[in-house]
């Protein structure tokens, strides 16, 4: 079988080339790597589902508040370590307007990314108290994160979701915090990779847990309002972004310019710790830090040493944009409405020809249309298909790197996905289906 869309010699031979031991357990980086050493050779356009990069144009008032700033000067001083001035009051009032979640602006806390968001929260939350050295992740979840966590050399455990939603949550979760070991539990809501969206039911489940074995709560929202079932777009207006933070203090959340934003390249992300945890003393912070105090360690301690701070023009930038959709003059949700019509047009074109969807409900709903979708093919192992597809200029990624016990699914982005590619796509799907 050599009749494939990229020439098969080609890619037999750069896979050999990457020395992959099983190019379909490849990471996100591995993968992005291989597929461009193939386009170097073949000159063929991938359809490429592998990484999560936006693919619209950043807004241009953001582009604007960060060019007005660098002609102000700023690039030749040093931005405050937890923000300037003029962001974090629009932080505060983004939380609020779009989350209905009174904080405080000495808790809103611009990041490199909510990548480094999540880096800085393992840092302060796992080392509160010594008796709990363990991160759990609700997963399938961002492959990245555990990678942290193997850097830092801490603990983690972790378990696939899909089979304990609702109130079978509880006695799953609970299970690992009566333990005694776990520090913090961290999830993603929009999911990636999933794109399961917890209920409130289950929102309030992991608070009342956390609040009882007194766990810090990281909600990862890097997706936020991308649920496209409820409009999340309009300021001050019901129904708002679904988080935690309603039925527990006991959390921190990381947001993040990349996606809904399509700031990605700029590196910024905003933490949000609450109020009580921020103000709360753990004793055993001074293990590590100058303080015990909860959110100066995570100043002064973690995101200092991290690095003293988040570029200073890209916060002014953001801050346009969240002005902006605080003002009610920038409908940030519309602009990438266009990757759930994507994804809905995707995922017809694989189901037509012989795909399955692997995580295809929220509990009793279909799940929604967006940045992410995963899927499966009858007979093959997501690493077996995964590698297979390389031959007809498809990549993706495979759930086992995510957390996911799915041995068989991998996960699709849209958004490097234009509509001029829906044609081959379509093409190499239907050769795909005729081999298989």
């Amino acid at each position: 079988m050599k009749d494939t869309p990229i020439n098969y010699n080609v890619v037999k031979q750069k896979i050999e080339e990457s020395r992959l031991p099983v190019v379909g357990n490849a990471t996100i980086r591995e993968i992005v790597r291989l597929v461009n050493e193939i386009i170097k050779v073949t000159g063929d356009r991938y359809i490429r589902m592998e990484m999560g990069v936006p693919g619209l144009d950043p807004p241009d008032v953001g582009i604007q508040g960060e060019i007005d700033a660098l002609k102000r000067g700023v690039a030749s001083k040093y931005p405050m370590i937890d923000g300037i001035t003029v962001i974090k009051p629009e932080i505060k009032r983004f939380v609020k307007l779009f989350m209905n979640i009174d904080v405080e602006e000495e808790g809103c806390l611009p990041t490199v990314g909510a990548m480094q968001g999540a880096f800085a929260a393992y840092l302060v939350a796992a080392r509160a108290n010594a008796e709990k050295d363990t991160v759990l992740f609700i997963d399938p979840g961002f492959p990245v994160q555990k990678m942290q966590l193997k850097v830092l050399g801490y603990k983690y455990e972790t378990f696939d979701v899909y089979d304990y939603r609702g109130e079978k949550l509880r006695e799953k979760l609970e299970s690992y915090f009566r333990n005694g070991n776990i520090s913090s539990v961290i999830y993603s809501n929009p999911n990636n990779p999933s794109w399961i969206c917890f209920t409130e039911q289950e929102l309030q489940i992991i608070a009342e847990l956390a609040n009882k074995y007194d766990v810090i709560v990281i909600e990862d929202i890097a997706y936020f309002a991308m649920d496209f079932r409820t409009d999340l777009s309009k300021p001050g207006e019901p129904p708002y972004q679904p988080t935690v933070a309603n039925y527990t203090d006991n959390y921190m959340l990381l947001l993040s310019g990349s996606k809904v934003f399509s700031y990605a390249g700029q590196r910024i992300g905003m933490m949000i710790i609450s109020p009580e945890l921020f103000k709360r003393r753990y004793p055993d912070l001074k293990r590590f830090f100058s303080s015990d105090q909860f959110g100066y360690a995570m100043i002064f301690g973690a995101l200092y040493t991290l690095s003293a701070g988040t570029c200073h023009s890209a916060q002014y930038g953001m801050a346009a944009m969240l002005k902006a959709a605080n003002d009610g003059k920038f409908n940030f949700v519309e602009v990438v409405k266009e990757y759930g019509e994507r994804a809905r047009i995707m995922k017809k074109m694989f189901t037509g020809n012989g795909f399955n969807m692997v995580y295809d409900t929220d509990i009793d709903k279909p799940i929604a249309d967006g940045f992410y979708f995963t899927f499966s093919y009858p007979g093959m192992t997501g690493a077996e298909l995964l590698e297979e597809l390389l031959y007809y200029g498809i990549s993706a990624i495979a759930l086992t790197i995510t957390g996911s016990e799915r041995l068989e699914g991998l996960r699709a982005c849209v958004s490097q996905v234009s509509r001029d590619q829906f044609k081959d796509l379509e093409y190499r799907l239907k050769k795909f289906k005729e081999h298989h």
